[in-house]
């Protein structure tokens, strides 16, 4: 139970880490050189492919911040839950304050999360299962861990296998699912990758990365190959030095099971700090040595581009003699009976992911066009729109489609960690290209509506849909083509490597003799044994992926159908500035924009419910038990509405006959039908046409014709989406706020009461903990 201060003068994780930090470092050295040329070399000869023909968004999330509310935190300190609030900004590292009001004040939040390696449990079930593996001998139970009794049945926990966990805790299943999600998206983008802008340091830190590991024996797919790259390093340390750390300091831990655990976990979280710390600072030293020599060693490749490539090619020949035969035998017995296996494997839960992305997208645009007919307020559903792919709780149904991903049978044959590596791939695609759909649709919708007007908005809505979903179509095949290449080359080029390496170890170093002394450090030998093995199998791997695109089966489009930039002019529109709707067609807001509202009121310190949804999102697709009932309400309402509507009518008509027959009695006849015939106008937005604004209110007019888009890709049978419904939502403010309902009011003293009994247990249990421990003591 000591205070881990003294591993500061640890010089076991010291010796550790600069042992990594050398091997890796000079592997990064080497594979800058070789990044370097082939980005000149690429800027030179350019490349090929299809171009896509949807825009992209340079800084989708500027000025806007993911999600925000409250929510109970176990702290560790006093052993208590307490009332926090969490902002997820557009980094998406989640942000810790005292309070709402201590946000609003700018205040410095008092803590942060960055979820790169983390898991999201929704159980202490799991939560323990994964605690009870981190210690040998060790098996906990839900009901042996008092220091993390849960006062709800709704918990949240981020797991990390070497940093220090966190515990949240929802007081209604709706909270929980909703958090869940933005959760779930925090890791995803923590866990994406490096930036692909950087050219040069990305790949040269992957391949530093990867030949370091081969070289220790692990070859195939690594779930901890996320988060930054001081991350990455100090994950590769822990790979090694937390089973030493384990085997030290697990027969030193006395006290209870709860206690071992404890102690063993912030043990663990403070070495994972101090060797994160000293990765970082030994990286920067690191970039800024190659960074320095970067412009004399590009003067010589542009120099001596040629000879460079000349002498590469006649090595590449010699190396390919001599391991193709090899490769090609290991390729025939070994990988190809499984290439269209897991290709179909890979397909099926990808297709329905893009095809509900389809989906969604539709719905919205239907449920847009049927709001700026009722309402006459585009500006708040084209700012829905604009942040769809990023909004975690719409992308769920999405995102779930592809989590039904299973190599089950294929992890141990290929060496494969876990699938999470390409479902969370796969995900990020689907999010890209959303948003790529979206901002596309925007900029259209945007030069239609300066050059026509708003006068036939629906019509006007529904051409753009079409144009942008054509060019969704081809884009999307694109991407998923791409990505099983990518997939099936990660699971099978490990495995062949695994297989050939030892063969050719001893014969390799002897190539190295062909390559001039000048050329060297931009033609490396290993670099050129892999290209080969890639090529060997990259020819089945295209072929099984043309031969997926002829069946059709999954929508993609044949390798034949090459579209060029066939609109020039929507190229254009891309280097414009992003569309500002609520400035231009409506009300500026002062406030941050957040893509998932949050109703906090102001003054109140007991929250009732800390996941409630603002105006803005109500049209997030969610189950209701009572969903049905409502939808019947509503057609009873405008039915009878219609009904009212037509006994006016005829009113009227019988007053206007009685005036003309008898003058004495038209007062009030008139009186009689004219109070009537003013209460509906004043529900009818529009006085010149009221029957068709009831028609629109049941279902679209015919003069708008919304038709349903054909189906892409496989359906779920067992789980359908949620069919959009003939009725528009309530009008609504921007505010943020919303008037609470009767049954919003019964929740809120619910919530009241079961937030005070949370934190009267809590308050109670807490004195009683530290009283065990100093008996223990």
């Amino acid at each position: 139970k000591k205070s881990p201060q003294p591993l500061r003068s640890d010089p076991g994780r010291r010796a550790a880490t600069a042992k990594v930090m050398e091997e890796v470092g000079r592997l990064y050295e080497q594979q800058y050189a070789v990044a370097l040329f082939n980005k000149v070399r690429f800027d030179i000869e350019g490349g090929g492919g299809p171009q896509p023909q949807l825009l992209h968004r340079k800084i989708p999330l500027e000025n806007k911040s993911i999600f925000s509310g409250s929510i109970f935190q176990f702290q560790e300190d006093s052993k208590k839950w307490r009332n926090r609030f969490l902002l997820v900004p557009d980094s998406y590292n989640i942000n810790i304050y005292e309070s709402n009001s201590s946000h609003e004040k700018n205040g410095q939040p008092k803590g942060s999360i960055n979820c790169a390696g983390y898991k999201v449990l929704t159980s202490m079930e799991q939560y323990l299962e994964l605690i009870s593996n981190s210690l040998p001998g060790v098996k906990a139970r839900v009901g042996s861990s008092p220091f993390l009794k849960c006062p709800s049945q709704f918990p949240l926990l981020l797991w990390h296998p070497y940093s220090k966990h966190h515990y949240f805790c929802l007081t209604t299943e709706k909270e929980q699912q909703k958090w869940h999600a933005v959760l779930q998206d925090c890791v995803r983008h923590a866990n994406d990758g490096l930036s692909e802008e950087q050219k040069v340091q990305t790949p040269a830190f992957t391949d530093a990365v990867r030949l370091y590991r081969q070289a220790k024996g692990h070859y195939g797919t690594w779930e901890m190959m996320c988060g930054q790259p001081a991350q990455i390093l100090s994950n590769l340390v822990m790979e090694v030095l937390h089973p030493e750390l384990r085997d030290l300091i697990s027969p030193r831990l006395k006290g209870k099971l709860h206690d071992r655990q404890r102690n063993w976990m912030l043990i663990s979280d403070a070495v994972y700090s101090l060797v994160q710390s000293q990765c970082q600072s030994q990286y920067e030293a690191l970039v800024q040595r190659c960074e320095a020599g970067q412009p004399a060693i590009e003067a010589n490749i542009r120099t001596d581009m040629d000879q460079i490539i000349t002498s590469k090619e006649y090595v590449t020949n010699k190396i390919r003699a001599v391991v193709l035969p090899k490769a090609e035998k290991l390729l025939k017995v070994s990988i190809e009976p499984y290439i269209s296996s897991i290709l179909e494997a890979l397909m099926e839960p990808t297709s329905r992911g893009f095809s509900e992305v389809r989906e969604v997208f539709f719905r919205e645009l239907v449920d847009m066009s049927k709001n700026s007919v009722n309402n006459g307020t585009k500006e708040t559903h084209m700012e829905k729109i604009s942040m769809l792919a990023f909004h975690p709780v719409k992308m769920q149904s999405c995102y779930e489609k592809v989590e039904a991903l299973s190599l089950e049978g294929l992890q141990q044959r290929f060496d494969v960690s876990s699938p999470n590596v390409f479902v969370q791939r796969a995900q990020i695609l689907m999010r890209e290209q959303m948003d790529n759909a979206v901002y596309t649709f925007e900029k259209i919708l945007h030069q239609s509506l300066e050059s026509q007007g708003t006068e036939e908005l629906c019509k006007t809505i529904q051409r753009c849909q079409d144009r942008v979903i054509k060019k969704f179509d081809y884009d999307s095949s694109t991407v998923r083509k791409r990505f099983f290449r990518e997939a099936l080359l990660q699971i099978f080029i490990p495995y062949m490597l695994k297989q050939l390496t030892p063969s050719f170890a001893s014969d390799l170093p002897h190539f190295q003799e062909l390559i001039f002394e000048d050329f060297s450090r931009f033609i490396l030998v290993d670099n050129i044994f892999e290209e080969v093995v890639l090529h060997s199998v990259m020819k089945d791997i295209m072929m099984a992926v043309k031969e997926a695109a002829v069946q059709r089966r999954h929508n993609l489009y044949r390798d034949s159908i090459v579209l060029s930039n066939s609109d020039p002019s929507l190229h254009l529109l891309g280097e414009n500035p992003s569309i500002d709707w609520a400035k231009e067609y409506g009300e500026e807001k002062r406030r941050m924009k957040q893509v998932v509202s949050m109703i906090q009121v102001d003054g109140n310190p007991i929250i009732p419910e800390s996941c409630l949804e603002a105006p803005g999102v109500e049209d997030i697709p969610e189950e209701e038990e009572n969903e049905s009932l409502k939808v019947e309400e509503k057609k009873v309402a405008t039915e009878s509405k219609q009904e009212e509507k037509l006994q006016n009518e005829v009113a009227k008509e019988e007053a206007s006959k009685l005036v003309e027959n008898s003058g004495e009695d038209s007062k009030p006849n008139g009186e009689k039908t004219v109070a009537p015939t003013e209460e509906v106008t004043k529900d009818a937005p529009m006085d010149d046409n009221p029957t068709e604004v009831i028609q629109s209110d049941a279902e679209p007019a015919e003069e708008v014709p919304l038709k349903i888009p054909p189906q892409n890709g496989a359906r779920d049978s067992d789980n359908p989406p949620e069919s959009t419904t003939d009725f528009p939502p309530p009008p609504h403010d921007d505010s943020g706020f919303q008037s609470p309902t009767s049954d919003a009011a019964e929740d809120e003293e619910v919530g009241n009461e079961q937030i005070k009994t949370i934190e009267e247990a809590s308050d109670k249990e807490a004195p009683q903990s530290v009283d065990s421990e100093s008996k223990e003591q």
